[in-house]
């Protein structure tokens, strides 16, 4: 028991942690703003309305006859009855209790649209911050480069070096001005779209970089956590209720529905009132709805069963996913830390001791090494936001 505390205090440490952080602002401005959302939320308000409707006794019926007689001299007769129907007290206590579940689990359908939606914006929000450490880099890569163009262009005026090492240099230089502006065009596609999920209006995102996340120690004790929060198995689970509840329902509809009521019937100077009391026997109306409630109950407890282990297969697999890209992600960070040649190589270039070309071909392996380390930052990241997406 106390290392499940410590496990489960050790994974939640890390989003309480980052709760003041970027992401979590940026967040909580969209799901304020959000079109989608709000929407959302007033539908859902309706159909809990909708689901209070049909649980109460019904309507009186009040019925007034005005009838002739034949001959003339027979008069007039007036019948005037009230009646009020009702079934066995059984069936309005199962109604409100159908009514009450089915609307908790409108508020699950919501909670799962809300966590799918800020996933998608948390998604978007690593993208950002991959995108925005890149272009980092590329500002320190685009200043070595015109460093060398400037260089390599003094060179050429003092016939120091010929055209063709010239406009190597030059290349070099349009190839990064070119990624920086493919790195913007990204940047801007992602505010767009966050903007998109924050109601059209402008977002200002300022993390340049990512925050080390831990996963948790202990998959199958940090999954039962994961299972209660998930919103999908807690809906199912409420549907199965919903259906055991309406097999006690359409039992409850088996038992005799009731009338009473007033009636009075004038004629001839003759009047005669009392009371009315009527009883209906069900027998055809509900056949085989108990059965088909069973049923229905049967199905939903499979359907759990498969959500479920579906959950569990696609969470376990991303709790490995995320522990390989760790592990990977710790040695291109030893690697780029213990076998980083750029400073010898940039001395080298300086002294003439290679050619440019060969210091591009060696810069080139520095560089490729830097962007795959940041790709496997960002993919961690990505994985490590869907195995906590129950937390949002």
């Amino acid at each position: 028991m106390k290392k499940l505390i410590i496990n489960i205090l050790l994974f939640a440490g890390v989003y309480s942690a980052l709760a003041q952080n970027e992401y979590d602002k940026t967040l909580q401005q969209i799901e304020t703003n959000s079109a989608t959302l709000n929407a959302l939320r007033l539908e859902t308000e309706a159909k809990k309305a909708n689901n209070r409707t049909g649980i109460y006794l019904s309507d009186p019926e009040i019925e007034f006859n005005y009838l002739w007689g034949k001959p003339a001299e027979t008069g007039t007769r007036k019948d005037i009855s009230i009646k009020q129907s009702f079934d066995f007290p059984a069936v309005y206590i199962n109604k409100n209790k159908i009514s009450k579940l089915e609307n908790s689990n409108l508020e699950l359908e919501y909670k799962s649209e809300r966590i799918n939606l800020l996933l998608a914006a948390k998604q978007i929000c690593i993208q950002l911050t991959y995108y925005k450490m890149l272009a980092k880099e590329y500002e320190y890569r685009l200043q070595n480069a015109k460093n060398i163009a400037v260089a390599y262009k003094i060179k050429l005026e003092k016939g120091e070096t010929n055209a063709i090492e010239n406009n190597k240099a030059q290349l070099y230089l349009n190839s990064v001005e070119n990624e920086i502006k493919n790195i913007e065009t990204e940047q801007n596609s992602l505010l767009s779209e966050l903007a998109q999920l924050n109601g059209g209006k402008e977002i200002v995102f300022a993390a340049e970089k990512f925050s080390d996340k831990q996963l948790p120690l202990n998959f199958e004790q940090w999954y039962a956590q994961a299972e209660a929060k998930n919103p999908l198995l807690q809906y199912i689970k409420g549907q199965i209720a919903i259906n055991q509840q309406q097999v006690k329902l359409n039992k409850s509809l088996a038992f005799p529905k009731f009338t009473t009521g007033y009636m009075r019937e004038q004629v001839a100077g003759q009047r005669f009132e009392g009371i009315s009391i009527g009883i209906s026997i069900p027998l055809w109306e509900n056949k085989n709805r108990v059965r088909q409630a069973k049923m229905q109950t049967k199905a939903s407890t499979a359907n759990f069963e498969d959500k479920q282990m579906q959950f569990y297969n696609s969470l376990q697999n991303m709790y490995v996913k995320a522990i390989n890209l760790q592990q990977t992600l710790q040695k291109y960070r030893k690697s780029l830390s213990e076998y980083n040649n750029e400073r010898l190589l940039n001395k080298a270039l300086e002294a003439g001791e290679i050619s440019l070309l060969d210091y591009l071909l060696e810069s080139q392996y520095y560089y490729e090494l830097f962007n795959k380390m940041l790709e496997t930052e960002r993919d961690y990241e990505l994985t490590v936001a869907k195995l906590g997406a129950v937390e949002l």
